[in-house]
C-alpha cells in the first residue's frame, strides 16, 4: 500500500512515498519491547507485598532491603541500558531485542518459582531472597537493552515527519503494558484469599509475562536490520532496499545520501559533536525519574491502600489510573509532530510540579482520600502526555548517526541509575516524611522545566542526519 505523505516536502523538494502499512508493521513488533519493558517493570506492584510477606518480613529485613528488592530489577536495568550500544553496534538493533526478548523470558520463568534446582518452596533464605533478586535482574537487563534499541530501531526506519507519532507509540506500549499487568494483576488477585495470594498468586503474576515475550521473539524474525545500520556495516544494497520499501524509490536514494556522508565524514567517538549533546541525553534521562513518576507507578497499590481502599479496590483504582495514562500518552502521540517536542514537556512539567506540591502539601496536612486520588491523576496525566514518551523521542533523534549506538547507550543507562536511586530510596523517604518526599518531586519538575526552557533543542520535522548539523563540536 504507497500513500503519498502530505508532509511538508525536504530541503530536495521530494516528497515521500510512504508504504504505511509496511512501517506501521514494523514499528509495531518493534514496540513489543516496549510492551514488555513496562510489562516486566509494572508487574512487581501487584506482587510487591506478596514478596515482602514471602522473603522480606521472615527475614526480618528493613523496609530499606524491601526497598531494595523491589527494585532490584533496575539494577539489571542500569546494566543492560549500560550494555546495550555494545549489542546494537557488534549485533545489530535487530539480534539485540532478540536477545532482550530471551532475557525476558528466562526471568519471568526464574523470577515466578525461585526456587528451582536449590531451593525448598515455603522456607524462605537470604540464598532464596538472592536467587529471586538475580532473576529479576536478568529481566531488568532485557528491559534495559529494549528501553534503548526499540526506540532507536524505530527512530531508524521511520520516516522525519512521522518519527515522533511512530517513537511516541513505544511509550503508548510502555503504559499499555502496565495497563495489561494491571489487569492481569487484579484478574489474579481478585476474590483470592490473602494467603492464596502470598503462595501463588504473585508466581502467576510473572510467569505470565512468558507470553508476550515469547511473541515478540518470534515476530522479530520476520522484520528486517534498520537501514542506518546495514549502512554502518557496509551493506548499502540491503539498505537501499528497505529505504524504498519504506519511503519510495527517489525519496530512498537522498536519505541514502544523507546518511553515507554522515557516516564517511564523522567520527564515532562519542564526543565527535561536543559534550552539549552528552549531557542533554543524560539530563533528559534524569529528569525523566527524579521527577517521581515510577514511585507512582511501582507503589500505586499501596499508596491507594493507604488512602483508605481495601486490597481489591486499590488494584481497581491502579487500573483506573493505567487508563488514564494510556488516554494521555495517545495525546502525545496525536501532538509531537504538531506541537513539537519542547511545548509538551514545558507543559508537561508544569502539571507535575502541580500535582506533586498539592499531594505534598496533602501529606503535611494528613489529607488522604479523593483530593490526594485528584492529584496522582494530574500527575500521572501530566508526564504522560509530555515526559513519558517524548523523552525518548528525543533520545531517538538528537544524537548524530555514528555516535548513536553508544550515547544512547549512556543516556539511557543514566536513565535505570536514576530510576534505581529514586524507586529504592522511596520507602526509607516515606518513613521519614511523606510531604518532603513529594515536594523533592515538585521541585524536580520545576528543575525539568527550566532545564528544557534553556539547553533542549527543538527536534520537530528534522532528519536524523539534519540534526548532526544542530551540534557543534567544542
Amino acid at each position: 500500500m504507497q500513500i503519498i505523505d502530505t508532509a511538508p516536502k525536504s530541503s530536495s523538494g521530494l516528497k515521500s512515498e510512504i508504504n504505511i502499512v509496511y512501517i506501521t508493521v514494523l514499528t509495531l513488533v518493534a514496540t513489543l519491547g516496549g510492551l514488555l519493558f513496562g510489562y516486566d517493570t509494572a508487574v512487581i506492584s501487584g506482587a510487591e507485598k506478596s514478596i515482602q510477606q514471602y522473603l522480606v518480613t521472615p527475614l526480618g529485613f528493613s523496609a530499606l532491603i524491601h526497598g531494595a528488592t523491589i527494585s532490584s530489577a533496575l539494577i539489571g536495568c542500569v546494566i543492560g541500558g549500560a550494555i546495550s550500544g555494545i549489542f546494537a553496534s557488534r549485533l545489530g538493533r535487530k539480534k539485540s531485542l532478540m536477545l532482550a526478548a530471551f532475557l525476558f523470558f528466562l526471568s519471568a520463568l526464574g523470577a515466578a518459582y525461585p526456587e528451582a534446582f536449590f531451593f525448598t518452596k515455603g522456607h524462605p533464605t537470604v540464598g532464596l531472597l538472592l536467587m529471586f533478586n538475580f532473576y529479576r535482574i536478568i529481566g531488568g537487563i532485557g528491559v534495559g537493552i529494549a528501553s534503548a534499541v526499540c526506540p532507536m530501531y524505530i527512530g531508524e526506519i521511520a520516516p522525519a515527519e512521522m518519527r515522533g507519532r511512530l517513537v511516541s507509540l513505544n511509550q503508548f506500549a510502555i503504559i499499555f503494558g502496565m495497563l495489561v499487568v494491571y489487569f492481569v494483576n487484579w484478574g489474579i488477585a481478585n476474590g483470592k484469599s490473602p494467603e492464596w495470594i502470598n503462595d501463588l498468586g504473585w508466581r502467576y503474576m510473572f510467569l505470565s509475562l512468558t507470553i508476550p515475550s515469547g511473541l515478540f521473539g518470534l515476530l522479530l524474525f520476520f522484520v528486517p536490520e534498520t537501514p542506518r545500520y546495514l549502512t554502518l556495516m557496509k551493506k548499502d544494497d540491503e539498505a537501499l532496499r528497505i529505504l524504498t520499501k519504506i519511503n519510495g524509490a527517489a525519496k530512498a536514494k537522498e536519505i541514502y545520501n544523507e546518511i553515507k556522508d554522515t557516516v564517511e565524514h564523522h567520527s564515532s567517538n562519542i564526543f565527535a559533536f561536543g559534550k552539549v549533546v552528552i549531557i542533554i541525553g543524560i539530563l533528559l534521562s534524569v529528569f525523566q525519574q527524579f521527577v517521581g513518576i515510577n514511585v507512582a507507578l511501582y507503589y500505586a497499590p499501596r499508596i491507594f491502600e493507604s488512602m483508605g481502599a481495601g486490597k481489591d479496590a486499590s488494584m481497581m483504582q491502579t487500573v483506573v489510573m493505567g487508563l488514564i495514562n494510556v488516554v494521555f500518552t495517545v495525546l502525545a502521540i496525536f501532538t509531537v509532530d504538531k506541537w513539537g517536542r519542547k511545548p509538551l514537556l514545558i507543559v508537561g512539567s508544569i502539571g507535575m510540579a502541580i500535582g506533586m506540591f498539592a499531594i505534598s502539601g496533602l501529606a503535611f496536612m494528613h489529607i488522604i482520600g479523593i483530593s490526594t486520588l485528584i492529584f496522582i491523576i494530574i500527575y500521572t496525566a501530566s508526564f504522560m502526555m509530555s515526559w513519558g514518551p517524548i523523552c525518548w523521542v528525543l533520545i531517538s533523534e538528537i544524537f548524530p548517526n555514528k555516535i548513536r549506538g553508544a550515547a544512547i547507550a549512556v543516556a539511557v543507562a543514566a536513565q535505570w541509575a536514576a530510576n534505581y536511586f529514586i524507586s529504592s530510596t522511596y520507602p526509607f523517604m516515606m518513613e521519614y516524611s511523606g510531604g518532603l518526599t513529594y515536594g523533592f518531586y515538585g521541585v524536580m519538575s520545576v528543575l525539568s522545566l527550566i532545564f528544557v526552557w534553556k539547553m533542549v533543542p527543538e527536534t520537530k520535522g528534522k532528519t536524523l542526519e539534519e540534526m548532526e548539523h544542530v551540534w557543534v563540536k567544542e
